[in-house]
């Protein structure tokens, strides 16, 4: 990703339990000791407003190193923001013009057209791969490697080869 004086993002896409918020914390630890200011903001899919405790899944993007770290559902933003409604490019916006981030992790929003990295588990997450803008495919075990052989794909297991590659690849 061309990470210099602009702001890079990266949405993360995958079903419940592929490892979305764990690669998030890997990649935020990952980017933050290349030297970059990394925000992260978190998309609440089980509908409904996010619990008001903080201590789920935005803790640990913050826990690994997020200079600002968010979770949204329904409307609400923990960020001590609440706002009828707060659509990702508006959370991106604030992230960029008031904390000067550089690198913004975004988890879920499937539908959005942000360059994402898709996690892949089952053979039937294969419909994912028709999302738009996919720059990566991470696959586990239990998914047929030969089904993403047509974009950039990684093992679950090869961490070191997919981080370099989501952090350092040019046009992200």
């Amino acid at each position: 990703m061309a990470l210099g004086q602009h702001r890079t993002i990266l949405q993360i896409v995958g079903y419940q339990n592929s490892g979305k918020t764990t690669l998030a914390e890997k990649l935020i630890s990952y980017a933050c000791n290349k030297g970059l200011r990394v925000g992260s903001i978190k998309h609440h899919g089980h509908g409904g407003i996010p619990a008001s405790n903080l201590t789920k899944d935005s803790t640990r993007h913050a826990q690994a190193g997020a200079v600002v770290s968010a979770v949204e559902g329904d409307g609400v933003v923990q960020l001590q923001l609440a706002k009828n409604t707060c659509a990702l490019n508006e959370l991106i916006h604030l992230y960029e013009q008031a904390l000067l981030v550089n690198f913004i992790i975004v988890e879920g929003y499937k539908s959005e057209s942000y360059q994402k990295v898709v996690l892949l588990k089952e053979p039937e997450d294969v419909k994912l791969l028709t999302l738009s803008n996919i720059v990566a495919a991470i696959y586990w075990p239990t998914f047929p490697q030969a089904l993403c052989e047509k974009i950039p794909h990684f093992a679950l297991q090869d961490e070191a080869a997919y981080l370099s590659f989501l952090v350092t690849k040019e046009g992200c």
